[in-house]
């Protein structure tokens, strides 16, 4: 009996794919032999990105082992990609960047005080507290400025390169989804390919 676990996704160059590169594989002392398997070829010239089936490894493992029990575990697909060269790092273009996220989460804190009246609010906090009328109460001001950037930091659990918790941070979140939803579309994607060239071939 063969456990077949497709993995989620795998980086490759250009040649066959081995068994033991697109699933793990549990198979009582036979996943050396199994894991150099050929299962299909990869061209990234043609398409960066491919997709293999758990139907492919089943197609190839019942060509060499007929009469063995195959079992799926997990996923039914394994998502291809190809190795690319780590992107240099642009110092000036990483400055533009912070630059330009800088005046704008500024400007979104700004607009949202002005339509809320914070500077009211807090001047009347500070004639309640004191029983003083102050148009630029300080005292209130530089803590709330304080603590915006330290909630801030609180709240994406991320200062620098150190987190405060094991806990994924919200932007981690949302490249995982963003990640998720990439994979379900080249997923649908290539089994529509497929289906087109099963379709123009009959």
């Amino acid at each position: 009996m063969v456990y077949i676990q497709m993995k989620k996704r795998i980086h490759a160059v250009k040649g066959p794919l081995l068994l033991g590169q697109v699933a793990n594989i549990l198979a009582e002392g036979e996943e050396e032999k199994l894991k150099h398997l050929p299962v299909t070829q990869y061209y990234p010239q043609e398409n960066p990105v491919a997709l293999v089936e758990w139907m492919d490894v089943v197609r190839v493992l019942s060509h060499h082992y007929p009469h063995w029990d195959i079992r799926q575990v997990g996923p039914p697909h394994t998502i291809v990609e190809r190795i690319s060269p780590p992107p240099r790092s642009h110092i000036l273009l990483a400055f533009l960047v912070w630059v330009l996220l800088f005046i704008g989460s500024g400007l979104a804190i700004m607009n949202f005080h002005a339509d809320v009246s914070m500077s009211y609010v807090h001047q009347r906090i500070h004639y309640l507290m004191t029983g003083i009328r102050s148009e630029r109460p300080l005292l209130l001001q530089i803590p709330y400025s304080i603590g915006i950037g330290l909630g801030m930091g609180i709240f994406f659990n991320h200062v620098w390169k150190r987190k405060f918790n094991d806990e994924p941070t919200p932007l981690e979140l949302e490249v995982f989804l963003y990640q998720d939803s990439i994979d379900q579309f080249v997923i649908d994607h290539e089994k529509m390919k497929r289906a087109k060239g099963h379709d123009s071939s009959s």
